[in-house]
């Protein structure tokens, strides 16, 4: 039987190209997780690929070099903006797994060591915009005696990095139909009067500038903005004196569903949404 050129050092370069076509093939099944026509209407907002690449270099970051060991956190908390949060709703346990398996492919790849398999976790933070999120880590030690050479466990998280977006990229406009999706009636309906929405952004207070212009005291100028993004309708506070609510919950910026009521100073706007 022949032997490989370079013996062990050809064996290593074959294990190293490997686990790096793991880790690619681990991110691309992360990126298909929210990709497609959809992914393209909301590239403003935190993207699951982004989230595997900056966990694995708060990974790297945080190193502890033991006497023949190199360990590194294993629990990893992110933070995200109530909006990112939300997108993730539908599968979020599922991307939940694929970061903790790109993970622990990229500790093996760069041959860490661990006190358990790596678990992710995700919390919603108020003070974050969308695109923003934050990570903490933390070396949690399983439920057994600490081993010579092991580091200490972290009682609580360290410091958590907020990752901001360098450059905000606008989201990409297109309409239902452009979507392949079937043509839509929105309506928003106030006090007896009921406005079709036709255009992409609706402007909504007491300015005569405004789409829609209410007579209430309690709105501002430009109190709020119905923005179509991609296939959705987003409702945002436009820097109101009396604030936005939606469904009674005071928001900056929502999402809207069918039959969602959004308050804009003492009047109260329902939103329809209607295949057609």
């Amino acid at each position: 039987m022949g032997h490989l050129p370079g013996g062990s050092g050809a064996l290593a370069s074959l294990a190293g190209y490997y686990r790096h076509m793991v880790l690619r093939a681990i991110e691309q099944k992360i990126e298909s997780l929210f990709e497609g026509i959809f992914g393209r209407a909301f590239r403003t907002n935190v993207q699951p690929v982004e989230l595997a690449r900056k966990l694995a270099k708060e990974m790297d970051d945080h190193r502890t070099i033991s006497v023949s060991r190199v360990y590194v956190p294993n629990e990893y908390t992110v933070y995200l903006a109530p909006d990112d949060r939300e997108q993730f709703s539908s599968y979020e346990e599922n991307l939940r797994g694929e970061l903790q398996e790109y993970l622990s492919e990229h500790s093996r790849r760069e041959e860490y060591a661990l006190l358990s398999p790596v678990r992710v976790l995700m919390e919603t933070d108020s003070d974050l915009d969308v695109g923003e999120f934050g990570i903490a880590t933390r070396m949690v030690q399983p439920d057994r005696r600490r081993a010579d050479g092991e580091p200490a466990e972290d009682v609580a998280p360290g410091a958590t990095m907020i990752y901001k977006p360098q450059t905000p990229v606008p989201t990409q406009a297109v309409s239902a139909q452009e979507l392949g999706l079937d043509a839509e009636l929105v309506t928003l309906s106030f006090d007896g009067t009921r406005f079709e929405v036709k255009q992409r952004r609706v402007v909504i207070g007491r300015s005569r500038d405004c789409d829609i212009q209410l007579s209430d005291t309690n709105v501002s100028r430009r109190h709020a903005e119905l923005r179509q993004e991609g296939a959705s309708y987003w409702i945002v506070d436009l820097g109101s004196t009396n604030g936005l609510e939606v469904n009674g919950k005071r928001v900056k910026r929502a999402k809207l569903n069918d039959g969602d009521t959004i308050t804009v100073g003492s009047t109260e706007v329902r939103f329809s949404q209607e295949q057609q």
